[in-house]
């Protein structure tokens, strides 16, 4: 039966199995790309016109 289950659902059984594991590997995953397009933004700003 393993043949016919879509990967949707392969996934979600080995998520519901592993509990908090995946939560945190999910939760870093998200950590760490919202930091490096934080990052990006940050490095990539239009410089401030100077002030006369």
């Amino acid at each position: 039966m393993a043949s016919t289950d879509s990967f949707v659902k392969l996934a979600m059984r080995n998520m519901v199995r592993k509990g908090s594991q995946s939560l945190l590997h999910f939760g870093l995953t998200a950590v760490g790309l919202t930091g490096f397009l934080v990052l990006i933004a940050w490095l990539g700003r239009p410089g401030l016109p100077p002030t006369p």
